[in-house]
C-alpha cells in the first residue's frame, strides 16, 4: 500500500515540475503576435489556393500586417477583399483589373491529328516527361486535365470533343493554379477586359510557318499580318510566334480578321456586321415596248429607187 501511494506521490511531484519548466520555457521562447492578423485572417476568402504568392490565408494576412497591403493581392477576394483589409489596417489600396485564365493552343481534335498513342499514367506531367504528345505539335494542350484537377472552383473542364480545356469565366478566380499545372505553359492570366471581351493568340508553337501548319491547321505561322494591322504596337512576333499585349490592345479586332489560320481568338464581342452588297438588287423593269429606229436616209433611198412590183 505504501508502494502505490509512494508512486502516485513521485508521479504527481514529477508532472508538477514538469509543467513548471514548460511554463517557463513558453514565457521564454513566446512570440508576441499582432491581433490585427487574426482581423485580416478572417476578412479572407479562405481559400488557400495561394494565388497571392504566399502559403494560404494566414501566411497572406502576417505579410500584410508586416509589409501592408500596397504589394498584395487576393486573386479570390478580389478588389471587395482588399479593401475590407486595406480598412482594417487604416491603408489603402489600389483597385486591379479582374483577371481570367485563357488557353493558349487553339489544336482541337479536328485541327491536330494523332499520330501516336499514350497508354501510360494519364497526367500531362507524365506525357510531357516522356515525350511531346500524341501528335505532332510538340508545344499544344495534351488534354489530360492537369488544369481540371488543380483548379479548386471547378472553373475549368476538358471538353471530350474538342480534347481542350475550357474556362469558366463566371467561376474562374484567377489564382493560377491552372497555370503552374500546365507543363506546356498553355494557360495564362490576362485581363477580362471591358464588358468581357478579349483577344489573345492562342497558340505556343514556335515552329516556323510550314511545319507548324502541318502539326496544326489552327496554329500560328509567324506571317506577322497581324502585327502589320495593328495601330497600336499591341503585337509582336518573336521566334516564329505572335503574341497580344493586353495592356496596349484596343480591341479594334483587325488582327482577327487578318490571321490566316484563325489562331487569334476573340470573344464576348458582338457579331460582326455583314458585309453590304456592293450591287443593290434592282427590281426587274417591265418589258418595254421595242423602239423602232428611224431608218437612215441611204434606206429611204434605196427604197424610191426601186420600184415596186404590182401583181
Amino acid at each position: 500500500m505504501n508502494t502505490i501511494i509512494f508512486t502516485i506521490a513521485t508521479l504527481a511531484i514529477l508532472g508538477l515540475l514538469l509543467a513548471i519548466v514548460l511554463y517557463i520555457v513558453a514565457q521564454k521562447f513566446k512570440v508576441e503576435e499582432d491581433p490585427r492578423i487574426d482581423t485580416v485572417e478572417s476578412l479572407m476568402p479562405g481559400a488557400n489556393c495561394g494565388g497571392c504568392g504566399k502559403a494560404g490565408c494566414r501566411a497572406f494576412a502576417e505579410a500584410a500586417v508586416k509589409e501592408g497591403v500596397g504589394s498584395l493581392f487576393c486573386p479570390v477576394g478580389g478588389n471587395a477583399v482588399m479593401q475590407k483589409v486595406a480598412e482594417a489596417l487604416g491603408q489603402t489600396v489600389e483597385e486591379k483589373a479582374p483577371q481570367v485564365a485563357v488557353l493558349r493552343c487553339s489544336g482541337s481534335c479536328d485541327k491536330r491529328k494523332k499520330t501516336s498513342v499514350y497508354e501510360g499514367i494519364s497526367t500531362c506531367a507524365s506525357v510531357a516527361a516522356l515525350y511531346g504528345g500524341e501528335t505532332d505539335c510538340a508545344f499544344g494542350c495534351l488534354g489530360k486535365g492537369d488544369c481540371e484537377a488543380a483548379c479548386q472552383f471547378g472553373a475549368i473542364k476538358v471538353n471530350p470533343e474538342t480534347g481542350l480545356p475550357e474556362v469558366d469565366e463566371e467561376k474562374c478566380t484567377a489564382c493560377g493554379a491552372c497555370v503552374k499545372a500546365c507543363p506546356k505553359q498553355l494557360l495564362e492570366l490576362r485581363n477580362k477586359g471591358p464588358k468581357g471581351r478579349r483577344i489573345w493568340v492562342a497558340c505556343r508553337n514556335k515552329d516556323k510557318g510550314a511545319p507548324a501548319r502541318k502539326a496544326c491547321l489552327a496554329a500560328c505561322i509567324g506571317c506577322g499580318k497581324c502585327a502589320k494591322e495593328c495601330a497600336f504596337g499591341a503585337i509582336t512576333v518573336e521566334n516564329n510566334l505572335a503574341y497580344i499585349d493586353f495592356t496596349k490592345c484596343r480591341m479594334c479586332r483587325k488582327c482577327v480578321a487578318a490571321c490566316p489560320t484563325g489562331a487569334i481568338h476573340e470573344v464576348n464581342f458582338p457579331p460582326r456586321p455583314a458585309a453590304a452588297s456592293a450591287t443593290k438588287p434592282v427590281a426587274p423593269a417591265a418589258q418595254a415596248a421595242p423602239v423602232q429606229k428611224p431608218a437612215s436616209p441611204v434606206a429611204e433611198e434605196v427604197k424610191k429607187e426601186i420600184p415596186v412590183q404590182k401583181q
